[in-house]
Order: structure tokens, then C-alpha cells, then sequence
């Protein structure tokens, strides 16, 4: 059986070992976009959807494709049949890419604009383009023009050099012609403290009632854009968005001023080599200029015949109102398992405790900071951060405790890609609190998701640990699935003191009773406990493996299953994203299983269970199945030890399993396959997770996620 080959059909259809990971990676995007297809999810549902494919293949051209493009440039920097062998592949490669890309954007956006638009109209949401403004409407937004946007906008030649143009903005591209018919061409960045969505006061258009009409901001821009250009002719105009290459990194070895060094990333990123243009239709001579600027090839422009950038108009799906265009809110209960009276180290100490987000409210985990700053026997607090919101409760919690005289350490990566400014601004902000932060270690991300309490009582430490698959992040913690799991177990708590040691102190690799860590052994145990499943089925033990991770790439890990397999292992695997094995395929894999859940939340947490002869195993882990988690992030995993927690995520990972209305199966072509109930009742795995946790919460109400933080030191 012979690997991928760059002969692969750009469909993602092979009969080799491994499947691309780039292409794999742009299926899971038409899964995404498949739900924004569906014409029983209301409007701004299939709205919502909509916009994350276009913020997904953002993020996927500035990464992936730029990485690709990367390789392409130094292939011809290669000589002989090596070369022209290199360039063949990347060059395949990257029409695969395209091919599949445009085919997507181009049903995205007829599902827009013949879809989802419409019915938004219909139900009193109404987008107006240009064509269809009324008086009313010209007047009420030129004025808002001239009163609100025009003195903050800065029109910019585009001379020798071309203006800074990051990957984030919104740019209007304007034609000028002068007195002397002499043409130039100019642009007008749309900053990012605007919002796109202009409201009409009431009254506005035919028929409004009841209707909201709003109109892109944009489009103001370019209708009154002569305003820039007194005495002189707009010709042409079009709106336009660039990417640009984000895959590089900080210098590693400027331990001194690593924060100036990864200042100086961001600045680059402004004027990094671009990779795509999406553009609005309208001016041919715009497009080619601006494409010859930017050394963009025909295969990099991107035309649409919708609003550009359709991710920075999420917030038209949270319009006030309109509730029939969107799906009923998800309830968010508490967790049965703690209650105002009892502390949380009181909790805690009765037993681990396991929180189910975003089924179960993130509220515990923002009171074990908070009562950890406010407690006055909690003596220190350690905690790793990933990523975080703009207010985080969580970090607001950590400078209380710095202020009030504990000793605090964060770890804070600044190499979490996009977040790296937000990042850099909390990480002062907890400096000047007196929290001990640290910036991550050379060469790796810490990616592990970690807090350890130590609090002093009758006249002994005692340690208290949260480890979970997600991050630190309330606002995520509402959209995103995740676990997460409370412990004051001895042998856990003297093993994160051991990773924190690690990581902040940079100190030699001590051997951990429980947690298993990336890049130094977390690998080779999840290679020695899928082998031991094989050698275990081999022997006559029924072996099974479940895993639910959200990408699996490293091709170590499959070459283990595809043995694994081969030895009679039943292997299921819901992956969410990328997946480079093939099942079912004779002889190799036919005994593996792979789908997939795209539903209301993002699937995000990783649990993994291996039978191990009747002696069951489960572990959560902040890790997916990728060499960049397994050899070059700080991750963590995590035996479960507590029974009532083993039962309940194993039961989780069959539900994944049942799903026959969300799920997608993968076979053995590359291709992904909606299951349907046919002769057994639905079974939607979100929906059944979102009725335990009702049941489990009983007649306790809903919470709100509204989380605040104490701010008066502890007495």
C-alpha cells in the first residue's frame, strides 16, 4: 500500500495510506458550510455558519496556503530532477487547494445571496444594497458619512510603495482621475473600531413597520468616497481584503526582550508576503493593479459577489430582536455539583469533580480563582494560559491575588497565533499586579490547560488542581465543548508542581506519577497504549480504542492504529477536523471507524479509552493527534482515576458514536457521508449532553455566565 502522492485527485478521494492534510482540513470547512446550506436551520443559524467558513479559510490561507507557497519558493531554489519533482508536488498541491476552495466560496455565497439574505428579509431583517436605496436611505447615510466615518477615515496614494494592508482590514480601492485626465489610483482602510452594520432609523424604505433595514458600511464608503477627492473624478471602486503570510515565528533566543521580539512579529505580519485577495466586483483595473502590487497570481484572487469578509459581521447574528430567525438559546445549567454555601476546596475534597462545558457553566472555575485570590489561607496560585477573553474574570481574579500579597505565577504564551497582542496586553497588566509571568518556553508553546491552589490548613499544604481540555476563556466557554476535571489528589497535585517547576524554572524532566507530558513522553505512551491494545487482541482480549480528538495528523499514531487494527482492535475515532487515515480499507483498516460531529458547539475536548484487557483506561488531554501537539507543544494528559467520572466520559464516547443526525462518517475514498436515522430513532449527541446536564442539575435554574470578580482584598 503506497503513501499519499501528489497524484491524488483534488476531491480528497485515494487509495493510499494517508490522506492530504490540507485538503482533509478544507473538507472539514464544507462541513461547516453544509449546516449554513440547510434550509430547516433559521437565517442567522445558517448565517452564523456561513461567516465562520469565510473567518476558517482566513486563517487557513494565512497559515497553510503561505506555508505552501513557502515550500513552492524554495523548491526552484533546488537543482536537477529534485527540484522539478518538488515543484510538481506543491504546485498540484496548490491547485488541489484552489479548486476546492472556490468551489466552496462559491456555494457559500449563492446560499447567501439566494438564500439566507432573502429570508432574513422576509422576516424583517432586511440588507440594502446600493441599487435598492431609497432618498430617504441615500440622505440618512451620507449624512451619517460626512458626520461619523468621513473625519475618521485616511485616504492613501498608492505611490512606489504600497500602504501597510494587514490581513484584518477592510479596504475601499478608488480609480481618481484629475483636472488633466491624468489617473491614479488611492485606498481607504475601514478601521476595525467601526461596525459594518448600519442601522436605518425607523421609517426608512418601503414597507418598514416592524423592519429593520441596515446597510454595509462599505458600501457608504464607496458611494461617497469623491468626498476624499475634492475637484477630482472617481472613475472605479471596489472593496477588497488581503491575507497575508502569518506562518512565521519570534526570534527563540531573545530571552532578554521577548516581548519587543514578538512586538516585531505583529509589525511584520503588516507587510508579510500576500498570499490571497478577496475581492468585490467592479473594476478590472483595481483588481490588477492592486494584484501586481501585492505579486498575486490569478489562482490567489478571489472575486465575490457578496459582502467581503463576512466574518466581521458575526454580530449580525446577536441583532437584538428577531428571535424567529434564530435558533431557541441553549440552555446552560449549573453543575449539581457545587453550591454557594460550600467552598470549593470543601467540594473538592469529598471527591474529583468533572465539569461538562458548555453544558455545564464555567462559573466553578472562575470561583476557584476567585476564592483562591479572596482566601487568606490560599498562599499561592500557579496557573498556564493559552488563550483568554479581552475581560477575562479569570486574569481580573489573578491580579486581585498579586495585589493582595500572594504568590502568583502565570504562565502566559505569547506565541498563541492571533491572540498575541491581546495576550502581551494582559500578561503587563498581570505584571503590574505582582504576578511572576512568564513567557513561554524556546521553541515549544505551552499548551497545556493547568491551574494549581496551594492553600495552608491546620498547619499542612494542601494542593488543589483543575486540568482541562480547553482554555481559560469565559467567552469560549459558552460556544466551545469541553471537559474538565478538580482534584486534590496527592499524587496529581505533586506532579503539577513538577510541570509548573518545568516550565517556569526550566528544570530537568522528572518522572510523573499521573500526568503524562508533550514533547517528552506523551507520544511514545499513546504509541505503548495502542500497541498494547494490538499485542492484548493478539492474545484473544477483545481490544477496542475510542478517541475523540479534533485533528488527526501524525502519521506515527496512525501507523499504530493501522496495526493496531490489523492485530482485530475496534477502533472508533471522532475527529473533528482533519484526518489523514484512511479507514476501511482491507487489510489495513478495515476494523477502524472515523466520523465526525459540525453541530451547535464546537466539538473541542480530547478524551481517549483504550480497553487494556477489561481494565479499562480513560484520559483527557489538552493534545490532538498532531506532531505540532506531540513533538513541539508543552501538552498534558491526564488519567481519569475517580469511577463515577470513568463512567460518565465513557458513556460520552459511545453517545458520539450513536449520532446519526450531526455526524459524518468517513470512508475509505476520502469522502465524508451525513448519517441518517434509517430504521432506529435520531440520536443527536449534543441534545442528549444538553438533557443530562438538566437532569443533573435538577430544579436548579439556568445561569447566565455573568461572572464578577471581587475586588476587596481578602480581611
Amino acid at each position: 500500500m503506497g503513501e499519499y502522492t501528489d497524484k491524488q485527485p483534488p476531491g480528497g478521494k485515494s487509495s493510499s495510506r494517508y490522506l492530504d492534510r490540507d485538503l482533509s482540513w478544507i473538507d472539514f470547512n464544507e462541513r461547516v458550510l453544509e449546516e449554513g446550506l440547510r434550509r430547516d436551520l433559521p437565517p442567522l443559524e445558517r448565517f452564523r455558519f456561513l461567516s465562520i467558513v469565510s473567518s476558517n479559510f482566513d486563517e487557513f490561507f494565512m497559515v497553510r496556503v503561505a506555508a505552501m507557497k513557502r515550500a513552492a519558493g524554495q523548491a526552484e531554489k533546488e537543482e536537477g530532477a529534485e527540484r522539478g519533482r518538488t515543484e510538481r508536488i506543491e504546485a498540484d498541491r496548490l491547485e488541489a487547494v484552489s479548486v476546492k476552495v472556490r468551489s466552496i466560496v462559491r456555494r457559500q455565497y449563492e446560499c447567501l445571496e439566494k438564500e439566507v439574505f432573502p429570508d432574513l428579509a422576509r422576516g424583517g431583517l432586511e440588507l440594502v444594497r446600493p441599487s435598492l436605496w431609497t432618498d430617504f436611505q441615500k440622505k440618512y447615510l451620507e449624512s451619517f458619512f460626512l458626520e461619523e466615518i468621513f473625519p475618521v477615515l485616511t485616504p492613501l496614494r498608492i505611490a512606489e510603495i504600497l500602504p501597510a494592508i494587514d490581513s484584518f482590514s477592510l479596504n475601499c480601492a478608488f480609480l481618481i482621475e484629475d483636472e488633466r485626465g491624468k489617473e491614479f489610483t488611492a485606498m481607504v482602510q475601514i478601521p476595525q473600531v467601526f461596525g459594518r452594520i448600519v442601522i436605518f432609523p425607523g421609517g426608512a424604505g418601503k414597507g418598514s413597520g416592524e423592519r429593520v433595514h441596515w446597510a454595509l458600511l462599505e458600501d457608504a464608503v464607496i458611494n461617497w468616497g469623491h468626498y476624499f477627492f475634492p475637484g477630482l473624478a472617481v472613475k472605479e471602486s471596489m472593496v477588497f481584503k488581503v491575507n497575508r503570510d502569518a506562518d512565521f515565528s519570534v526570534d527563540e533566543k531573545r530571552d532578554e526582550d521577548f516581548i519587543e521580539a514578538m512586538e516585531e512579529v505583529l509589525e511584520d505580519r503588516e507587510r508579510s508576503t500576500a498570499v490571497r485577495m478577496v475581492y468585490s466586483p467592479g473594476s478590472l483595473r483595481l483588481r490588477k493593479e492592486l494584484a501586481e502590487r501585492l505579486s498575486l497570481e490569478e489562482d490567489d484572487l478571489y472575486e465575490i459577489s457578496g459582502p467581503v469578509n463576512l466574518g466581521t459581521l458575526f454580530d449580525l447574528v446577536n441583532t437584538g430582536g428577531f428571535d424567529p430567525l434564530r435558533e431557541k438559546p441553549w440552555k446552560i445549567y449549573p453543575s449539581e455539583d457545587f453550591n454557594a454555601e460550600e467552598s470549593i476546596w470543601d467540594r473538592i475534597k469529598q471527591g474529583d469533580v468533572m465539569l461538562h462545558l458548555p453544558y455545564q457553566s464555567f462559573d466553578p472555575v472562575v470561583r476557584f480563582f476567585q476564592e483562591a485570590a479572596a482566601d487568606p489561607q490560599v498562599i499561592a496560585i500557579k496557573t498556564a494560559l493559552y488563550r483568554t477573553s479581552g475581560n477575562s474574570p479569570v486574569v481580573r481574579a489573578l491580579e486581585q491575588a498579586g495585589l493582595a500579597g500572594k504568590h502568583v505565577t502565570a504562565m502566559v504564551e505569547l506565541k498563541a497565533r492571533f491572540d498575541e497582542e491581546r495576550n502581551i496586553s494582559w500578561a503587563n497588566s498581570l505584571e503590574k499586579a505582582g504576578v511572576i509571568v512568564v513567557y513561554g518556553l524556546a521553541e515549544l508553546k505551552v499548551h497545556a490547560k493547568i491551574s494549581l491552589v496551594v492553600r495552608r490548613e491546620n498547619e499542612r499544604i494542601v494542593r488543589y488542581v483543575h486540568i482541562a481540555t480547553g482554555n481559560y476563556n469565559d467567552r469560549t466557554a459558552r460556544l466551545y465543548e469541553d471537559v474538565g476535571i478538580f482534584t486534590c489528589r496527592e499524587e496529581v497535585a505533586y506532579d503539577a508542581g513538577l510541570f509548573f517547576n518545568m516550565i517556569t524554572g526550566y528544570s530537568f524532566v522528572l518522572p510523573m506519577r499521573k500526568l503524562v507530558t508533550a514533547p517528552m513522553g506523551l507520544k511514545r505512551r499513546l504509541l505503548e497504549l495502542i500497541d498494547r491494545e494490538a499485542k492484548r487482541a493478539s492474545q484473544g482480549y477483545p481490544g477496542k480504542i475510542m478517541a475523540k480528538i479534533n485533528a488527526l495528523v501524525d502519521r506515527d499514531i496512525v501507523d499504530a492504529l493501522y496495526r493496531a487494527s490489523q492485530a482485530g482492535v475496534r477502533i472508533l475515532l471522532s475527529v473533528r477536523g482533519i484526518c489523514v487515515l484512511v479507514p476501511g480499507l482491507p487489510g489495513l483498516s478495515e476494523n477502524i471507524q472515523v466520523s465526525g460531529v459540525i453541530d451547535h458547539y464546537l466539538e473541542h475536548s480530547r478524551i481517549y479509552y483504550f480497553a487494556n484487557g477489561g481494565a479499562e483506561e480513560i484520559f483527557i488531554s489538552s493534545a490532538d493527534w498532531m506532531p505540532r501537539n506531540l513533538e513541539r507543544r508543552v501538552e498534558l494528559m491526564y488519567p481519569v482515576q475517580e469511577e463515577v467520572l470513568r463512567k460518565e466520559l465513557l458513556e460520552t464516547l459511545q453517545m458520539y458514536f450513536r449520532d446519526n443526525t450531526q455526524a459524518r462518517r468517513l470512508d475509505s475514498t476520502g469522502v465524508w457521508t451525513r448519517l441518517r436515522p434509517e430504521g432506529e430513532d435520531p440520536f443527536r449527541v449534543q441534545k442528549e449532553l444538553l438533557s443530562r446536564a438538566a437532569r443533573a442539575a435538577g430544579s436548579l435554574r439556568p445561569v447566565k455566565q455573568e461572572f464578577t470578580v471581587r475586588r476587596s482584598p481578602p480581611e
